[in-house]
């Protein structure tokens, strides 16, 4: 395929991350009225739900400059927006337990209960699992979602960077990797069997990255069979991060090790969005691909930041869940009209 891939068309350019606060229908339906918002990802799924464990999934906020964490962990914004200096979140998450069929159900429900009451905004379904599954979730949201496909309102993110499943490194820091969720993607795209489905613009979500060897092995991978690419979603949480309380102990079930995001991440979200683009921008058959910009954005100052290193759209994720839907209104209020 020598053509481009569609473009994805999101605006304003400000939406949520794939992330806890987007797990069920009252999320999505809130992220999708919020005035805001120009799209609303949902929490990454699979095709049957990942098998979710209260007792070892859980996520945690903390004070990036001090051993100050939250009082409890999994607290709601509520509760959280009571301590504004926890700008950071560590998580020992994995996926989230309901399957992918039953989001595509929330999303269709929610266009035509709401289509009337403000103008239709675009989901951002994410989704993980091998090749072969990834290439499933491809066929069932084209099949299921296929009118709305067709007006330009669903894309597909595949989180290929998860720092928290055990013995599945991310597969975004691997070249083979990525190339073999390509050729699988192109298959599915293909498919004779169904030449009725439409087209379904897709991105991958990455990692941190922290050396130029893991930038080329995506680049690398994107030359050769990632041309069909609509964007880039970049970053997800660091891993192998540890936040221990007053007393020395982790704050989060069993050794306490997970993946790190807000503030703290912030620099190095800015790096990996800045790099990613200009790589990009240096190939002709990359430049097409919009990189969603995702790390520690809070305010005004943090969106600016982030479309200064280079971001097409910008995503919120710690600071949803520390100040609920209403941060993205107070960006907006921020940038008075500056998108």
């Amino acid at each position: 395929m020598s053509e481009l891939p569609p473009p994805i068309k999101i605006n304003p350019p400000l939406i949520n991350s794939a992330n806890p606060w987007a797990s069920g229908d009252v999320d999505l339906e809130r992220l999708y009225l919020c005035p805001s918002t120009g799209a609303v990802t949902t929490r990454t799924a699979t095709l049957d739900g990942f098998k979710h464990d209260d007792a070892i999934h859980r996520y945690t906020f903390f004070d990036p400059s001090s051993p100050e964490t939250s009082k409890s962990t999994n607290p709601t914004p509520q509760e959280a927006s009571k301590a504004p200096a926890q700008k950071a979140s560590l998580n020992t998450l994995g996926y989230s337990p309901y399957a992918l069929i039953q989001y595509m159900q929330w999303i269709y429900k929610i266009y035509t209960t709401c289509s009337g009451t403000q103008p239709i905004k675009p989901f951002i379904i994410s989704v993980t699992g091998t090749p072969t599954e990834v290439g499933e979730c491809y066929t069932c949201i084209a099949d299921y979602l296929s009118e709305y496909i067709t007006a330009g309102h669903i894309y597909m993110e595949i989180n290929l960077s998860c720092p928290n499943i055990p013995n599945k490194p991310p597969p975004a820091y691997s070249k083979d990797a990525l190339v073999e969720y390509f050729r699988r993607l192109r298959f599915a795209m293909r498919d004779k069997l169904r030449p009725d489905l439409p087209r379904l613009p897709f991105g991958i979500k990455t990692p941190p990255y922290t050396h130029s060897s893991e930038y080329n092995e995506l680049i690398s991978a994107l030359e050769e069979e990632g041309d069909q690419v609509s964007f880039i979603t970049c970053t997800n949480t660091l891993g192998s991060c540890l936040v221990l309380s007053p007393e020395g102990d982790p704050v989060l079930p069993g050794n306490g090790i997970g993946g790190m995001a807000g503030a703290a991440l912030h620099p190095l979200a800015l790096g990996n969005v800045a790099t990613i683009r200009r790589m990009l921008d240096e190939r002709p058959s990359l430049k097409h691909i919009t990189v969603i910009g995702i790390g520690g954005v809070e305010d005004e100052k943090g969106y600016k930041r982030m479309r200064a290193a280079g971001a097409g759209v910008v995503g919120v994720g710690t600071a949803l869940g520390v100040k609920g839907v209403e941060v993205f209104e107070e960006i907006e209020k921020g940038l008075k009209g500056g998108w």
